[in-house]
């Protein structure tokens, strides 16, 4: 089994709910969101990004905008819906219930290992 798999699959556990999170104070578009999520170390391309977020707006979290830009084409600017910051709510509810678990599993198994 290799450890990058592994790792890959946890950050796509958690992609959605970061996207949220990023959006959950000012629309941005797909470049903003892509330089926060790498800045955070959540290696993520495009090709990734496009279906996930088309995916939220069918599910009505997302909505999205047009705006002229100065150095090219129009974006496409995303943002929170009611329903998508609802729905981020109940998220941010249930990523503090499991890191407060997780903690308690593996410092519990740390501290098993040390005594």
């Amino acid at each position: 089994m290799k450890i990058e798999n592994t790792k890959a699959q946890m950050r796509k556990g958690v992609l959605e709910y970061c996207i949220l999170s990023i959006l959950k104070d000012n629309d941005a578009y797909v470049a903003e969101i892509l330089d926060t999520l790498k800045s955070a170390k959540m290696l993520v391309v495009e090709g990734t990004i496009y279906p996930l977020l088309t995916r939220l707006k069918n599910a009505e979290l997302l909505n999205y905008r047009w705006e002229e830009s100065t150095s090219g084409p129009p974006r496409k600017y995303y943002g929170l819906t009611q329903k998508g910051k609802e729905f981020l709510t109940e998220l941010n509810t249930t990523w503090d219930d499991l890191r407060n678990a997780v903690n308690l599993v593996t410092n519990s198994s740390k501290n098993k290992r040390n005594e």
